[in-house]
C-alpha cells in the first residue's frame, strides 16, 4: 500500500541560467527549512534572542546618549555685570557674543528675573529673602554652547575668546563640573563600546554553532552530493540562503519583540516607577538602527552558515 504521509517534493532545476539556478537554490533552502522545522526553529530562536539582547543594549545606549545630550545643554557660560545695561548695550553686546564661534543661544537675565529664580530655588524657605531687593543681584548673559563646543578644551577656548570681547564682565562656567561631565561621557561611551563588542562576539559564536547543528543534521546528504560530483558552490548555496533566511527571520522577530516590549513598558511602567516614561522623553530606536538590526540578523545567519560549512568541508 502506498503511504498516506505527505512527502515534501524536492525542487528540480527546470530553468537554465543564473535566474534558474537562483530559483532552484532558494527552493532547496525553503524545502530544507520545512523538512527540519525543529532545528531551524532552534536556530531562528537563538538568533532572535541574541539580537534581542543587542537591541535592548542599543535602546539603552540611545537613551543614555539622549540623556547626555540633554545634560550637556547645562554646560553654559554666564557673564555677570554689576551695573544694569541699557537695552541698546544689551543688544550690542548680545550680538557680539552671538557672533562668537561656538555660541548657540544668548539670554539676558535681569535683576527681577534673577530674584525670582533665587526664590524658586528656596521654595518653602522664601521667608529667608524677606526684605531682599533685586538691586543687590547682578545682571547676566547666559550663553548656551553648541554641541561640538561643550568639551572641556572647547569651553576653555570659548571663554578665552569671550574675554576678548569689549564690555564683558565676570565670567563663570563651572570648570570642575564641565570636566567631570565630559569624563563621565567618555567613560560611558568606553563601557558601551566594550559591552557592545563583547555582545557582538558572543552573538556570532552562538549563531555560528547553532547553525552548525543544522549542517550536521544533514551531513549524510552533503556527503552524497559530494560523492556524485556536485561542486562546492552547488552544495553550499542552499545552506547559505537558508542561513540568510534564518537570520532575516530572527532579525524581524527580534525587532517585533523589542517594539512590543517597548510599548508594554511605556503603558505599564507608570504603575511601578515614580515617573511616566511616555512623557519623560524615552526614545525608541531610530529607523536606521531598526533596519540595521534586521540586516545584522541576515548577515549573522549568512556568516554563520559560511563558518559552519567551512568547518564541515574541512572535517569531511
Amino acid at each position: 500500500m502506498r503511504s498516506s504521509r505527505n512527502v515534501i517534493k524536492r525542487p528540480t532545476m527546470s530553468h537554465q541560467g543564473a535566474g534558474g539556478r537562483l530559483r532552484y537554490f532558494v527552493g532547496r533552502a525553503v524545502t530544507n527549512i520545512r523538512q527540519n522545522l525543529f532545528v531551524n526553529a532552534v536556530t531562528i530562536g537563538t538568533i532572535t534572542v541574541a539580537l534581542l539582547i543587542v537591541a535592548l543594549f542599543m535602546l539603552l545606549v540611545v537613551n543614555l546618549e539622549n540623556a547626555a545630550e540633554s545634560w550637556s545643554e547645562r554646560v553654559q557660560v554666564t557673564v555677570y555685570f554689576d551695573n544694569e545695561l541699557t537695552p541698546q548695550e544689551q543688544t550690542d553686546l548680545g550680538n557680539r557674543i552671538q557672533a562668537l564661534a561656538g555660541t548657540s543661544r544668548v539670554k539676558w537675565v535681569g535683576r527681577e528675573e534673577a530674584l525670582q529664580r533665587f526664590k524658586g530655588r528656596l521654595r518653602g524657605q522664601e521667608t529667608l529673602l524677606e526684605g531682599v531687593r533685586p538691586e543687590i543681584l547682578p545682571t547676566s548673559f547666559e550663553i548656551t554652547l553648541k554641541k561640538n563646543s561643550r568639551s572641556s578644551e572647547a569651553v576653555d577656548a570659548y571663554v578665552s575668546r569671550l574675554r576678548g570681547v569689549p564690555g564683558i564682565g565676570e565670567i563663570q562656567y563651572g570648570e570642575e563640573w564641565v570636566r567631570r561631565f565630559n569624563t563621565f561621557l567618555t567613560f560611558m561611551r568606553l563601557v558601551g563600546a566594550l559591552v557592545g563588542g563583547f555582545l557582538l562576539v558572543a552573538v556570532i559564536f552562538i549563531v555560528s554553532n547553532t547553525i552548525r547543528l543544522t549542517v550536521y543534521a544533514r551531513r549524510d546528504e552533503l556527503e552524497v552530493m559530494s560523492l556524485v560530483g556536485a561542486t562546492r558552490l552547488f552544495i553550499k548555496m542552499p545552506f547559505l540562503i537558508e542561513g540568510l533566511l534564518q537570520g532575516l527571520a530572527g532579525g524581524l522577530l527580534s525587532l517585533g519583540l523589542i517594539v512590543a516590549m517597548y510599548q508594554l513598558f511605556l503603558h505599564n511602567a507608570g504603575n511601578f516607577l515614580s515617573f511616566n516614561p511616555a512623557t519623560s522623553g524615552l526614545a525608541f530606536l531610530p529607523f536606521e538602527f531598526m533596519l540595521g538590526l534586521v540586516l545584522a540578523g541576515a548577515l549573522l545567519g549568512f556568516m554563520g552558515s559560511i563558518t559552519s560549512l567551512r568547518r564541515f568541508m574541512a572535517d569531511s
